[in-house]
């Protein structure tokens, strides 16, 4: 894997240490993460986060464990780091800091007191809601290391105030048990009980969300540090609480060791490609209901249009395809009126994207091509076929073939059923109603795939290729604009249009959506290099390709602010990575070059979220890195193009 590590220079400073996040995951939706620093900057960080009914539905429980080092002589040297509403930073443990890596997926901090260096790794039990904190005297001693452990128990996305109820701290053998929802277990438990009031993130407050929380001192955990090699260590978990977990120490050594074998097992060809890997790792989580997967850390849960998106890359490139089975055979089960489901972040259970459903038949047409499992073809045909069907008859949300040309339209009032889904106060900002070009490329692709798929079961394919010759027909038609691109949406209604006006019209905005014209395996057309390089020319950026080129009057460069200002740069300009796949795959089809096209996206994995890549970047540059410092997409779309061409 690629070689993360930072010293002084980056973990002492706040401008660099505290915006490059590191993510550990449980293999159930839960999570530990923080920054380089040790600074909590976002009201996501904490040291246990638990997963829920649904991936998305976690709480944090364990928020930091403070270090502070006594000496034989008195002093003590606290080596934490937490901001606070009067907007200082204390302690500033941070300054102490002489290196942070991150070793086979385990975040490992050093800091140096003189003489004394002491190190703390941190990993996680997959399978199970638990983090394992180990500190280890690597020179110098004998001293002291105090814990101080500050929790709550709440909703992920809010906050917990001290003019409400105490915390209930229950003491156990060797710690506590905290609200009864998790337990805390190390040596020499002091109980504690008062507010630390004020925590501040930074984080939320740049993005227009309240960024204060109180914290809860439930207590502190002491052990002797005598010689080199003497550790003090911590356990957290959530569950049953009555069954201890290994040793720290042994649940570190197990997520190494879990974690080289992740990245072996898919063979990777470089460094980057293991980074990848491992990265993609995270998204993949075991549910009641089988494999799933989280569209982003640290606030998102399950979205069926970023899993199927994502397929390929987290599960066929990462030697998964036996848990991808699974998860397809479950989403299958999911359909409705021919409409997959989209389980937000809510936990309900939504029939509301117009591409999601296309984007399973292609991840479903992918897995047979790669795998040669047929079986799996022929069990999900007539589910496929359903799909068709109910398109050809009209679905929810105006969602409809058209007779005339057999392309795909959609659309109702006050919704956003394309990838491009944004809503500012409730009012979509792309509605896209129409025919979008990426929209009907994954219905020609999907009809290809589906003929394909129907043969080889040994069934009657005709009808299937006479639809998608008609739409191929269509596409070619009605896409291709005089500005030299595609038009990005056909048949669009006019928002307004004067007396014998024209009703409907076709928009030619310089989007990204089109690339999927000459990417998908089946696209509707052959590569055309000047298009190409117009499109390359007005949106690709070293972290992907833009949601709008820069001349547009609704350009927005920035995707920064409270939720109604990031929602409107949302589409509006703001970089996607995950676009840089299709990107890829339509030059590689065009013949070319596309090497240089990873230097940016690669050397963005040590400036964010440390190992991964992030949702979206500004379309201004520097290209500041913004959303998710940890998205499922943007991995795995990565991870597949890499894969094909290195």
């Amino acid at each position: 894997m690629i070689d993360i590590r930072f010293g002084p220079q980056v973990c002492g400073q706040l401008t660099s240490g505290a915006t490059r996040e590191w993510l550990v995951t449980d293999g159930l939706g839960g999570y530990a993460t923080g920054t380089v620093s040790g600074l909590r900057t976002r009201r996501y960080h904490g040291l246990l986060v638990v997963s829920g009914d649904t991936p998305a539905s976690r709480r944090v429980g364990l928020v930091s464990l403070d270090p502070a080092v006594l000496f034989p002589s008195g002093a003590r040297v606290r080596l934490g780091a937490h901001e606070w509403a009067s907007g200082d930073v204390d302690p500033r443990g941070f300054e102490l800091l002489e290196r942070f890596d991150l070793a086979d997926g385990v975040p490992r901090w050093r800091w140096r007191i003189g003489d004394v260096v002491i190190e703390r790794e941190l990993a996680m039990t997959h399978g199970r809601s638990g983090v394992a904190v180990v500190h280890r005297l690597v020179t110098g001693g004998p001293v002291r290391l105090d814990l101080a452990a500050a929790c709550t128990w709440r909703d992920a996305h809010g906050e917990r105030r001290a003019d409400g109820p105490a915390l209930r701290v229950e003491p156990v053998a060797g710690g506590a048990v905290v609200e009864g929802a998790f337990r805390l277990a190390g040596p020499d438990w002091v109980p504690e009980g008062q507010w630390w009031l004020g925590a501040h993130h930074r984080e939320e407050a740049a993005r227009g969300l309240h960024p204060e929380d109180d914290l809860w001192y439930a207590g502190r955990f002491s052990g002797p540090l005598e010689r080199p090699g003497d550790t003090v260590s911590v356990r957290a978990w959530a569950g049953d609480l009555a069954a201890e977990p290994p040793a720290a120490t042994e649940v570190v050594t197990a997520a190494r060791r879990r974690n080289r074998r992740v990245v072996a097992a898919a063979r990777p060809a470089d460094s980057v490609a293991a980074t990848l890997t491992l990265a993609a790792d995270a998204f993949v989580v075991g549910t009641d209901r089988g494999p799933d997967v989280v569209a982003g850390y640290p606030w998102f849960g399950a979205w069926s249009r970023d899993t199927m998106i994502s397929y390929e890359g987290l599960f066929l490139c990462t030697g998964r395809a036996d848990e991808g089975r699974e998860l397809l055979r479950s989403y299958a089960g999911t359909l409705s009126e021919g409409m997959l489901a989209n389980t937000a972040d809510t936990g309900r259970v939504e029939y509301n994207t117009v591409d999601g459903t296309l984007w399973f038949l292609h991840a479903v047409s992918r897995h047979v091509t790669v795998t040669g499992d047929t079986d799996l073809g022929e069990e999900l045909l007539p589910a496929l076929r359903g799909v068709v069907d109910a398109h050809l008859a009209g679905t929810r949300f105006g969602i409809a073939v058209d007779p005339v040309d057999c392309l795909l339209t959609q659309g109702a009032p006050e919704t956003a059923l394309t990838w491009m889904d944004a809503r500012v106060y409730g009012v979509p900002v792309t509605p896209r109603t129409g025919k979008p070009v990426e929209v009907n490329a994954l219905w020609i692709n999907g009809l290809a795939g589906l003929a394909e798929l129907t043969e080889l079961a040994g069934q009657d394919a005709t009808g299937l290729y006479r639809l998608h010759d008609r739409a191929v027909a269509a596409f070619r038609e009605r896409f291709p604009a005089p500005t030299g691109w595609l038009y990005d949406v056909v048949d669009a209604p006019a928002p307004a249009y004067p007396l014998g006006g024209a009703a409907y019209h076709d928009d030619d905005l310089l989007r990204p959506n089109q690339l999927l014209a000459w990417s998908l395996p089946y696209a509707p057309l052959e590569p055309d290099e000047p298009a190409l390089r117009r499109v390359g020319a007005g949106l690709l950026t070293p972290l992907g390709p833009r949601s709008l080129s820069p001349d547009s009057p609704e350009f927005v460069g920035r995707h920064r602010g409270g939720p109604a200002e990031r929602d409107g740069a949302y589409h509006q300009g703001t970089v996607w990575p995950w676009l840089l796949g299709p990107y890829v795959d339509a030059c590689r089809r065009g013949k070319m070059p596309v090497d240089d096209l990873f230097v940016g996206i690669e050397s963005h994995l040590t400036e964010y979220g440390l190992g991964s890549v992030s949702e979206t970047a500004d379309g201004l540059a520097p290209h500041a890195a913004t959303g998710c410092p940890f998205q499922a997409w943007s991995v795995a779309e990565l991870l597949r193009v890499r894969r094909k061409i290195r």
